[in-house]
């Protein structure tokens, strides 16, 4: 058979990298094989660690939970973009548009910014990270894609989250400082709103957006590929921890059965 399967996620292990907040994954082993003759771990912490996908419930009341999203959405054919972002990199209309392959109606869509190349516990990746802008999401809406899938820190800007003042922030005050002397103005003149990447994309436009997608992506970009993502069935769960594979045919043997 010539199917070649890629994993574009992050391994979730303990000390892994985890997006600036109050939570911290907690990882215990309470029996092991030396004393108790099997191996056992207790693991506390948020969904929002790792490769992961948000439910619109994350970010506004009253909205679906990550079961409620249609399992349609989380396989089928699409694109791996190459749209490279350095500090503070803004993922726009312009870059979906210039982006090759060509992004069609109806495909999944992942984006390799290089940032997984510097995926670690550091302001590099998770502070001055990049992200997508509000327009790029409602682009995406436009286009009518599936699912999408962030080579960086989050759907969103990291200036347009709670690091800055928005939302319960700033619990990054430092970084308004830092942006006012790079940028000459307040963020807030750049990112108005508070995560609206995360909003339009999920809660208007009902498309889940993975964050943090990296493993073998380098492998598959470039290409159109067969996307599949594993969210939990957790229900009135904010969010998931996600397995996103991309899966290429070269040969074009591979048939799904037809259930008869």
């Amino acid at each position: 058979m010539s199917v070649q399967i890629f994993d574009l996620s992050h391994t979730f292990e303990p000390f892994m990298p985890q997006w600036p907040s109050g939570c911290n994954l907690k990882i215990e082993v309470k029996r092991f094989h030396a004393n108790d003759n099997m191996y056992n771990i207790q693991w506390e912490g948020i969904m929002h660690r790792g490769t992961h996908m948000d439910a619109p419930l994350h970010v506004t009341e009253c909205t679906p939970d990550i079961t409620e999203y249609p399992l349609w959405r989380f396989f089928g054919t699409g694109v791996c973009l190459h749209i490279p972002k350095g500090k503070w990199g803004k993922i726009t209309p312009e870059d979906l548009e210039n982006a090759t392959p060509k992004i069609q109606e109806g495909d999944i869509v992942m984006i390799n910014t290089d940032q997984h190349k510097i995926w670690s516990d550091s302001d590099d990746y998770f502070a001055y990270g990049c992200g997508a802008t509000g327009a790029a999401a409602d682009w995406f809406i436009e286009r009518k894609v599936k699912m999408v899938g962030y080579g960086c820190q989050a759907n969103d800007h990291p200036i347009a989250t709670k690091l800055v003042d928005h939302g319960l922030g700033p619990t990054r005050p430092d970084l308004i400082e830092e942006w006012k002397r790079e940028y000459g103005r307040d963020p807030k003149v750049d990112f108005p709103l508070w995560e609206d990447a995360h909003k339009n994309l999920m809660v208007k436009g009902g498309i889940p957006g993975i964050e943090n997608v990296g493993g073998e992506i380098d492998q598959v970009t470039g290409k159109r590929c067969f996307f599949a993502a594993f969210p939990w069935r957790f229900v009135k769960g904010e969010g998931s921890g996600v397995r996103v594979l991309a899966i290429t045919d070269p040969n074009q043997e591979f048939r799904f059965e037809t259930g008869k």
